[in-house]
């Protein structure tokens, strides 16, 4: 018998910081073969890429196939020193279990393998449906050799999941408060405003970007996207670097690099923003080059059996009925909402990519709970 406890700990133990496997892909997959799973070891590498592991684990044939996916990768430690407690060492003080990756979220995937664990126990083994998992080394990292790359595979292999629950850290404070049933998108935009250096003291002799760019941007972070909408907040635009690498007082530079990062809701596109960026560009001046990368389209998945289950869930295990939200970052549920209904519910994310990150271990059991709370009425309900 798994414990969650104890199982998080383990995986805290294996330093997997992206895209670095340490053990800890091997330590998930013996634990599931235990349970009678098939796993499918699925490593990628891009060219110019580093090799990433991911695991597609699948027990029972028939549908529906109910997922799970996460990933077991982790961000940098950063200051290892700054750290009350091993960062790897998943120990636990007055209640927490502190360590890296406790939050985001090998914590989830443990709570997940115990509860399916429970469930199959509980069902002698029988039951009507797959269970499945689909976690990846690729999450924290450039998501390129990671959940994108699995679900081409499981498309070619015919693997089709019916409903995928993503073990993110949702809850802003406490358990039971929010779940995710859709994300903004991002777009990154790398903005290049082209000049001819020279001396400070001529400006007629040059031609400097730098006032161009400050009126380009201001264009662009003046106007308002939008007010947003019953699901989500107004878009937002974040400037995050102006650099023209220029060390010196007495150079006009030739040119210089602004970023910039917009995440929006669903009443834009990847490809709209980028219009509305490069028109918004040329009503100012034209002498730019500009370079725009779609981490993520914005998306929000319908209220059902999935969303249903979840909230019932929640607030029988902690008393709380969690909020809809599509508020935050990006995550790999921006891939699989392409292939079934997807909502995300993990532990409280506080701590997540802090120094000390940690959980209440009272919340890992709860988790535990609600996980096999949500398969135990999904099977008995049916697809």
């Amino acid at each position: 018998m798994i414990d969650t406890i104890t199982f998080t700990q383990d995986l805290i133990r294996c330093p997997s910081v992206t895209p670095k496997d340490e053990g800890v892909f091997d330590l998930l997959q013996g634990a599931l073969e235990d349970l009678g799973f098939t796993c499918h070891r699925l490593p990628f590498q891009e060219e110019g890429t580093e090799r990433v592991e991911n695991l597609y684990a699948r027990l029972g044939t028939e549908g529906p196939n109910f997922c799970f996916a996460g990933h077991l990768d982790v961000v940098p430690v950063g200051d290892a020193n700054g750290w009350t407690y091993d960062p790897f060492g998943g120990e636990i003080h007055d209640g927490r279990l502190y360590g890296r990756g406790a939050a985001d979220m090998k914590g989830a995937v443990a709570a997940f393998v115990v509860a399916a664990q429970n469930y199959l126990n509980a069902q002698g083994g029988g039951f009507k449906g797959s269970l499945s998992l689909l976690i990846t080394g690729d999450e924290e990292g450039p998501a390129i050799n990671g959940t994108k790359k699995v679900l081409q595979w499981m498309e070619e292999q015919g693997e089709i999941m019916d409903h995928c629950l993503v073990g993110e850290p949702t809850n802003p404070q406490c358990m039971g408060e929010m779940m995710k049933v859709g994300r903004r998108g991002s777009i990154n935009s790398r903005l290049v405003v082209h000049g001819t250096q020279g001396h400070v003291a001529y400006p007629h002799r040059a031609d400097n970007p730098l006032p161009r760019l400050v009126k380009m941007l201001d264009a662009l972070i003046s106007h308002s996207l939008d007010e947003g909408n019953e699901f989500f907040d107004p878009s937002s635009l974040s400037l995050t670097t102006i650099d023209c690498g220029n060390e010196v007082e007495n150079v006009i530079p030739g040119e210089v690099v602004a970023k910039f990062n917009i995440r929006y809701n669903n009443i834009h596109t990847g490809v709209s923003l980028e219009k509305w960026i490069r028109d918004t560009l040329d009503s100012v001046d034209t002498n730019y080059t500009l370079t725009t990368r779609i981490s993520g389209e914005s998306f929000m998945s319908p209220q059902d059996k999935l969303t249903d289950l979840i909230e019932r869930a929640t607030e029988k295990v902690t008393g709380v009925a969690p909020e809809r939200s599509t508020s935050g970052g990006t995550s790999d549920a921006r891939f699989i909402t392409h292939s079934c209904t997807v909502a995300e519910f993990g532990l409280v994310g506080q701590t997540m990519h802090k120094v000390d990150e940690n959980v209440l271990v009272d919340d890992l059991e709860k988790l535990t709970k609600i996980y096999e709370t949500i398969l135990n009425d999904y099977f008995a309900e049916g697809a």
